[in-house]
């Protein structure tokens, strides 16, 4: 039988070459010309849906999904930092004035709506997740500002949860019942919603011109959440296919999408100087009637849609 010779053979050192001039000294404007933010979302992209459809080229799939996992739980505790209700005066009249400029409703901090992220079948608690249309979904409640940005968002509810009820027991939910007054700022929603002092819905039946001219308002201005919606999906396709993971992890994945959609929109837009921020009419429509949602309604329809 043949002898084997065994040799000591030292590790090769390996040796990485920067190609493409990265520094650590660019300003933050060089840093946004040279690295868009879009790179980085498309990255996270393509990693997403190499582990939703199969291994690829070389990857294991259990590394992918490491690196997955790793990276949405990074972006996750970051979500405070990233998607923020609007607290200062400031920046709830620079939406407002926003909204109005987009469908001409007053004193709106925010549009409101549900949409559907569909997942495999979970193995536990699996008809929990069948939304109405009859797929296994994730029902992400958000809220958005007249830019697009989430402001809110909720990913956290399985596909068979009403919009009202996820609400109804939001932290936006018991945010806007503590600051319930019309210096505070209204939310739009669709019919699926209960009409409240702080969240306007249009009228199901309207009587007149001036509630059709409301409603034709309250679609125009609320629409801003379809379209970030839209948006959204298009930027990720990830949320356009199935996420076959388990729920839990499937949450994370939106929540990371959404932190960096709003990313996306603060470095591609940057905000206008104050001296050139447009404001609302000064129109003296405060309102000082019983705390009742159809009340608030009808006085927002007097005084804006009635000719």
């Amino acid at each position: 039988m043949a002898g084997f010779a065994l040799y000591n053979v030292p590790p090769q050192r390996r040796h990485f070459r920067n190609r493409d001039g990265f520094s650590l000294d660019f300003s933050d404007e060089e840093l946004r010309a040279r690295y868009s933010i879009m790179v980085i979302s498309d990255l996270v992209r393509e990693v997403i849906m190499v582990l939703i459809k199969s291994p690829f080229k070389g990857l294991d799939k259990g590394t992918v999904s490491r690196v997955v996992q790793d990276t949405t739980a990074a972006l996750c505790k970051r979500q405070n930092e990233f998607v923020k209700w609007p607290r200062r005066d400031a920046e709830k009249n620079k939406i407002k004035a926003g909204n109005y400029r987009i469908g001409g409703f007053p004193n709106v901090i925010g549009a409101i709506d549900g949409t559907h992220i569909r997942i495999q079948a979970p193995t536990t608690d699996e008809a929990s997740y069948v939304n109405r249309k009859g797929y296994h979904s994730i029902n992400v409640q958000a809220v958005c500002d007249a830019d697009g940005k989430f402001t809110n968002i909720n990913t956290s509810w399985p596909g068979n949860a009403h919009d009202a009820h996820i609400f109804r027991t939001s932290q936006v939910c018991k945010h806007m019942k503590r600051t319930s007054n019309w210096e505070s700022g209204i939310l739009l929603g669709d019919s699926g919603y209960t009409c409240r002092q702080f969240i306007m819905t249009p009228y199901a039946r309207p009587a007149n011109e001036d509630q059709t001219r409301f409603n034709r308002h309250h679609a125009r201005t609320r629409c801003v959440i379809e379209r970030t919606f839209g948006r959204w999906k298009r930027s990720f396709h990830v949320l356009h296919s199935e996420i076959r993971m388990k729920p839990e992890k499937a949450c994370s994945i939106i929540m990371a999408c959404a932190i960096l959609h709003n990313i996306a929109l603060w470095m591609n837009e940057p905000e206008l100087p104050e001296d050139q921020e447009e404001e609302m009419p000064n129109v003296d429509a405060v309102y000082n009637g019983a705390n009742d949602g159809r009340r608030i309604r009808d006085h927002i329809t007097q005084m804006y849609f009635t000719n």
